[in-house]
């Protein structure tokens, strides 16, 4: 929606520049998208006179000329400026159009700098048109006439300093289509006075031949009122200067003052108009819908097909106008035109907007009427376009003839001050709104509030808070704290479970891991590959072919990541999700769960060769971190029994005795090579919540409990059957001394052709060292050898093994 400063001016009485209009528009819902100002581009040029134009010694085209300016403005001071001009009209005591140095003149795009032409100094331009972009002349400079004011800017004298602003109108404001409704947004909030529309009913002289009709099919809902009224002998000439140019302004073409008016009336006051050539209108005019077959030939010059239903206004003829859109060549004005009819309805937005669409025809009129024009205002803009007429183009109009009236669009809804300070969060005192809300158009009735007829968007308590809220400013809306319900420190408002989820997530970004965000829903294939894809957790209207099952675990949108990410070059990967699993289909069946995937290489390349590629210690190294952060017991059990989408012999579940915590291992090839993810690839899930909560809850960390007394380290290797695991000889040595034994830890082991050869077939040694941490006195030889020889004896009991001498 474009206007002109000028033609706002003339909605509201107003001395705020443009940019405090365009401030306020923006902070009012009525975004700015641009503003179009002519002294950006064109304040510098100034009205001169040529004192003195000789001619040039070294050129026969050229002229010398001694300008006079007026740097200041009219009355100011004076400067004389040598200038050399090759207009071949510039003389002696010729009024102009100056450009000092500095300028930029728009029609050539150069920045006029002090010159030397042909041995002598110009300082500055005499302009013709075409460097002002006023026209495309260029065969000599302006010539104004003796009278214009010296000294003055160009565009003021010219009528040309009138900016153009250009606002997003959103769809529920369709008063905002008519510069009279932004004008009043903008005076409510106190940027100026609202001009008062004021409507003088036009007496008929004499009873219209043509009378009108709405099919009685869409008076409730097409069109439900239809008014117009015949004008004889009327002048269709060019419009005055002032219309012309308030539409020149806005970008559109001026075609003559008939149809320049109801342009003018269209953007002025947000009511499309419509003027029949009569000569042309055979019989009454009915507004029906169209039959089978019916086409029309549109003021476009396009002839559209019309399909049934699409409303029409017709004659004897046929179609003569596209209700509400536009009209039809047969029945235009032209320049020899001199009895027109009038037209004002009001068309149901919905209708317009089907049909508009189906003929993929884009009109002003169409614009507006599918946003919703003011029905009360079919009437007065008939008659303010009727005066119009007769003062532009004389003739005498005729008695009004309509049918239908106009819908009854009164509501009301209560005004809450109290309300609106709570919402809104600012005290804006109970007189204020209501003075808003009057400055708007509203009826206030106590604490009742009609809205006028032009803003359907208003339709509840809400859209009075808004409105207020808006003309208020939100601007000023000033941050504060909100108050606590309880003094003290606040309680803790996160549940466990939503605790641990955020430690969950914490940990894991610590420890280099990127997080994915997944869908639940995946495809019943891949759902199938863990355990899942049962009917019960299948969805009635799935999003997609590929969202058809809820997930049953989280590794499947972790490989479906990695998959993409392969498939684009990234082969490091270290990828985790914390969110729900579902093993049921009923409200409930689910689980919170923490997955990571590791695939690639645990390092990035360096000199130094330490890249080495993931493996199931990565793996189970995070699964542990990531359940000692939740608080899980330090000492836990671990089995092969691993569900079917991991490796047999690469995998391991945590757990305490049957609850299972954590399983961790390599993924299995065959799960590998159906999801595309090109392998080895290592996870982990933890079930969030099977992680036992600890027995004594406090929102502190227990004191830090350490010796002061010397840890004594002794290292001890066993040989035991090679397949034994590590594992098993761990827990027995720290069963030994549970009191004094503070970590047992594995830290060499020998396998392979080698160790066989020294120890016997099917045997490997197993190392480990165990620190010693008393807490009461320090240790004698003695009890370390005790220490020592129970260790031994729990060890070769759990293994089977001997101590390696």
């Amino acid at each position: 929606m474009k206007f002109t400063l000028s033609w706002l001016k003339d909605h509201l009485d107003t001395k705020a520049t443009v940019e405090a209009l365009a401030e306020a528009l923006t902070d009012l819902g009525l975004e700015v998208e641009g503003v179009e100002d002519p002294a950006a581009q064109l304040g510098a040029f100034r009205i001169c006179r040529v004192i003195e134009a000789v001619q040039h010694p070294n050129a026969d085209r050229l002229r010398l000329c001694r300008v006079e300016t007026y740097p200041d403005g009219p009355g100011g001071r004076t400067e004389e400026v040598q200038v050399v001009c090759g207009a071949p009209n510039a003389r002696t005591g010729l009024v102009g159009v100056f450009a000092p140095v500095g300028t930029h003149v728009p029609g050539t795009g150069v920045d006029l700098k002090p010159g030397n032409i042909r041995g002598v100094d110009s300082n500055g331009m005499l302009c013709s048109e075409r460097e002002l972009m006023l026209s495309d002349n260029h065969d000599g400079i302006i010539d104004l006439p003796a009278d214009a004011p010296l000294g003055a800017r160009f565009i003021d004298w010219k009528g040309l300093n009138d900016p153009v602003i250009e606002i997003k109108v959103t769809p529920n404001r369709p008063d905002a289509l008519g510069i009279h409704g932004i004008a009043r947004d903008l005076a409510a909030r106190g940027l100026g006075v609202l001009t008062p529309v004021q409507v003088t009913p036009v007496p008929g002289r004499f009873a219209s031949p043509i009378s009108v009709k709405i099919d009685p099919a869409l008076v409730a809902k097409g069109c439900p009122h239809f008014a117009g009224r015949l004008i004889r002998g009327v002048k269709n000439g060019p419009s005055p200067d002032w219309l012309a140019a308030r539409l020149k302004g806005i970008g559109l073409r001026p075609i003559s003052a008939l149809v320049d008016i109801t342009n003018y009336f269209t953007f002025g006051l947000n009511r499309p108009l419509h003027v029949f050539d009569a000569a042309k209108v055979q019989g009454d005019l009915v507004i029906r819908p169209a039959r089978a077959g019916e086409t029309l030939l549109a003021l476009d010059g396009k002839t559209y097909s019309l399909g049934e239903g699409q409303m029409v206004i017709a004659d004897d003829h046929g179609p003569e106008s596209l209700a509400g859109i536009m009209g039809g060549e047969a029945s235009g004005c032209t320049p020899e035109t001199t009895d027109v009819f009038l037209e004002s309805a009001w068309w149901d937005p919905i209708t317009i907007a089907a049909t508009g669409r189906a003929l993929k025809i884009n009109s002003d009129a169409r614009y507006r009427f599918e946003r919703g024009v003011d029905p009360a205002f079919t009437l007065p803009g008939l008659e303010l376009a009727t005066q119009m007429i007769l003062d532009l183009c004389g003739g005498e109009p005729g008695e009004v003839v309509q049918d239908g009236a106009p819908i009854d669009t009164t509501r009301a809804y209560r005004l809450n001050p109290a309300r609106v300070i709570s919402l809104v969060g600012m005290d804006i005192p109970e007189a204020t709104q209501r003075a808003t809300l009057a400055a708007l158009g509203f009826t206030l009735d106590g604490d009742m509030a009609t809205p006028p007829s032009w803003r359907p968007d208003v339709l509840g308590e809400a859209d009075l808070i808004e409105e207020v809220a808006r003309i208020a400013s939100l601007t000023k809306l000033q941050g504060a704290p909100m108050a606590r319900r309880l003094p003290g420190v606040p309680k803790p408002i996160l549940t466990p479970v939503q605790v641990r989820e955020r430690t969950t997530r914490r940990t894991l970004a610590a420890l280099g891991y990127n997080e994915c965000v997944t869908y639940s829903f995946i495809d019943g294939k891949a759902a199938a590959l863990f355990g899942g894809g049962a009917d019960v957790v299948r969805v009635d209207n799935p999003i997609s072919s590929e969202m058809t099952h809820l997930r049953p675990d989280l590794l499947p949108g972790l490989l479906a990541a990695a998959a993409r990410n392969q498939a684009r070059g990234f082969m490091d990967l270290a990828f985790f999700e914390v969110g729900p699993a579902f093993h049921g289909g009923e409200p409930g069946e689910q689980h919170l769960q923490a997955a990571g995937l590791l695939i690639g290489a645990a390092a990035p390349r360096d000199p130094h060769g330490s890249r080495r590629m993931v493996d199931v210690f990565d793996a189970k190294a995070d699964a542990e971190a990531v359940l000692a952060a939740l608080g899980a017991p330090a000492r836990t059990q671990i089995s092969r029994k691993a569900a079917a989408w991991w490796h047999p012999g690469r995998s391991g579940v945590i757990g305490l005795g049957s609850n299972v915590m954590a399983t961790f291992g390599e993924v299995h090839p065959r799960i590998l090579q159906a999801m595309d993810v090109k392998g080895p690839a290592v996870a982990f899930t933890v079930l969030v919540a099977n992680v036992p909560a600890p027995k004594v809850k406090t929102p502190t960390r227990p004191a830090l409990a350490i010796s002061d007394l010397q840890a004594v380290d002794r290292d001890f290797a066993f040989v035991v059957d090679a397949r034994v695991e590590a594992l098993t000889a761990v827990n027995a040595a720290l069963g030994a001394d549970k009191a004094l034994i503070e970590s047992v830890r594995v830290f060499d082991q020998f396998t392979g052709d080698k160790a066989e050869a020294q120890m016997g077939a099917g045997k490997k040694s197993i190392a480990l060292t165990v620190r010693l941490q008393p807490t009461a006195a320090t240790l004698t030889e003695v009890e370390i050898e005790a220490v020592s020889a129970r260790i031994v004896e729990k060890v070769t009991k759990a293994t089977g093994g001997t101590l390696r001498g």
